[in-house]
């Protein structure tokens, strides 16, 4: 792990961003990773994941006979071709994952950035 730069992580998954050590690597993106899969994200696409996260969060599955753990939620990732699906738990602690890791990320842009006067 010495060669990235963890940004947030919980007990679903992690970001980071990869050290300029590392050759060949897209400094601008951020790996999410979570459950068996990783995205290579800019910014803008971990901000539009959030928005279909909060949109999914509205799927009100209280009515259902199921069990709660049953993935029947289905999210639309950044990548246009690749939905993922998840339960109410694991939806929850994406959310966590993903607006901790933008928080953190505009607060490094604060903190470098408009917060240098």
């Amino acid at each position: 792990m010495e060669d990235v730069v963890l940004i947030y992580h919980n007990e679903l998954g992690l970001a980071f961003r990869w050290k300029n050590t590392v050759p060949n690597a897209d400094y601008e993106r951020i790996q999410v990773v979570f459950r068996n899969m990783s995205f290579y994200l800019l910014q803008e696409e971990i901000s539009k994941f959030s928005q279909n996260i909060r949109s999914a969060q509205f799927y009100n599955c209280s009515d259902c006979k199921a069990n709660k753990s049953c993935r029947n939620i289905l999210l639309k990732t950044p990548l246009e071709k690749m939905d993922i699906s998840l339960n109410m738990q694991e939806l929850s602690k994406l959310s966590d994952l993903v607006e901790g890791t933008l928080f953190k990320l505009d607060l490094q842009d604060y903190i470098w950035g408009a917060g240098r006067n």
